[in-house]
This record gives structure tokens, C-alpha cells and sequence, in this order.
């Protein structure tokens, strides 16, 4: 086959772009949609301290970009529908308000954007895209060729069940969004599921033990650090604040 230069040349750029650009290329410490949905049913299985509703869980990667959605029951209605973007959201809000020296999990965010807070008015920034959001066919929805894979969702959300995602040199490379069940539940299946994928080598946060723990410090509708979430449960309540024990996040090798 005979190859002109100029053709040749565009048609290795072009190739080279492919390659680059794949889903995923700059994502290789993020979990697959297999290992995702695994992680996902076996912290859903456990007490959470909230209803024990089956959960959507989504991951990000640091540009924001969908890498992964799934759920934990049999089917997509398993789950409550609306819970699919809210878990995206979560995802991109985690990853979006994280540094790779801070973490802010979306639990740590309720007292912030209320009025008079510190980020009033934050939960109004970076709206959802419902085009990347809603296209496609719901049959699609939750495995590996769902719609949101490969699209940036946008979104906040300010309360628990999104987390930053920390590989074993601590980088930070994207985030994990769970929503399904209360919004303390969906933290501590959030949690969990970061554990066990160990992608939570946290570095810092506003927690008590500075990490980016739910804060439980709101008396008479005021946190006292400012960063504290509402108590859906005493269970819910008391399962995070043993994750220091149960689920402890890790430290980065020096």
C-alpha cells in the first residue's frame, strides 16, 4: 500500500489520540465495573445504620469523567432511580472540592453551604448536565456501557456518600459517589467500599482525626467546627465513628 508522508503522519497522530484519549487511560488505579459492583454488594449486605435499600455507587476520575456505574441489586429498579445521578453527582463533588493534600467528603459539606455558612451558595455551582445524564437507553443504566461512562455529569451534592479516591502514593484519582439508602447510610457504604477497593491513603481533612470522615457535631442546628452533618440514626451515627477501628483509612508509603 503506498503511504503519502503528510497522510502517514495524520493518520499516527490520530492514533496516537485514540490510544490517549481511551476511557480509562488515566485511570488505571480506579476500579473496574466488576470490582466496583462486587465492593458495592458486600458493604451493602452489612449494617449501615440505615434502611438496607440496595445502593448505585459511581466512581470519577480526577478530570471528572464517569468511569463507572453500577448498583448492588438484581436490576436497575432494585434501587431507587433517581439515586443513579445523585450518586454521579456525589462522585463529582467529592473529586471536584479534594486536593491531593485535602480531602472534603460531600458529609463534610452540609453545614458549609447552609445560610450563613462558610460555602453558602456552593451547592448552586456546577450544575448536572441532564444530557450526559439521561441519554440513552435505561436498560444500559448501571452496567458497563451506561450512558455516564466516558461524560463529565457535573453536579454537587452536599450531604453523606461521596469521597475522594487515594491510591497507595497517595495520589488523588478521582472519587466515589453511593446513594440508596439514608444519607449517613450512604456514607458509611461510601466508606467501606473505599476500603475495600484501598484507594483510601486520605492525607488530611476536617474530621477530629483529620481525615474526611461524616462529622457529627450539630447542636441546635449549629455545627461547632462547621463542617458537621445532621444524625439520621444513633446506629448510623456510631458505626462511622468507629471506622477509625473498624475501617481505618491508610497510610501512603514515604
Amino acid at each position: 500500500m503506498r503511504c503519502f508522508k503528510a497522510i502517514c503522519l495524520k493518520g499516527t497522530a490520530l492514533l496516537i489520540l485514540a490510544v490517549t484519549y481511551l476511557p480509562g487511560a488515566f485511570a488505571s488505579d480506579l476500579p473496574l465495573h466488576a470490582e466496583l459492583k462486587e465492593a458495592l454488594r458486600i458493604a451493602v449486605k452489612e449494617n449501615n445504620g440505615g434502611f438496607g435499600f440496595h445502593m448505585w455507587a459511581t466512581v470519577v476520575d480526577r478530570d471528572g469523567v464517569v468511569r463507572a456505574v453500577v448498583f448492588s441489586g438484581r436490576d436497575r429498579g432494585d434501587q431507587w432511580p433517581g439515586s443513579r445521578v445523585i450518586s454521579a453527582q456525589k462522585a463529582n463533588t467529592a473529586n471536584a472540592f479534594s486536593l491531593p493534600e485535602f480531602a472534603l467528603s460531600t458529609a463534610n459539606l452540609f453545614s458549609a453551604v447552609q445560610p450563613g455558612g462558610s460555602l453558602f451558595g456552593l451547592q448552586e455551582s456546577n450544575p448536572v448536565s441532564p444530557e450526559e445524564a439521561y441519554e440513552g437507553s435505561s436498560e444500559k443504566y448501571g452496567t458497563e456501557k451506561d450512558p455516564m461512562v466516558g461524560h463529565k455529569i457535573g453536579g454537587v451534592n452536599v450531604f453523606g456518600g461521596g469521597l475522594a479516591l487515594y491510591n497507595r502514593e497517595g495520589k488523588l484519582v478521582g472519587a466515589l459517589g453511593v446513594s440508596g439508602d439514608s444519607s449517613c447510610a450512604d456514607h458509611n457504604i461510601a466508606w467501606k467500599v473505599r476500603h475495600r477497593l484501598e484507594l483510601d491513603y486520605v492525607p488530611a481533612g476536617v474530621s477530629p482525626l483529620k481525615d474526611d470522615n461524616i462529622v457529627y457535631d450539630i447542636t441546635n442546628g449549629i455545627s461547632a467546627s462547621g463542617w458537621g452533618h445532621p444524625q439520621c440514626s444513633p446506629e448510623a451515627a456510631r458505626i462511622a465513628q468507629e471506622f477509625p477501628k473498624t475501617h481505618p483509612v491508610r497510610k501512603r508509603k514515604e
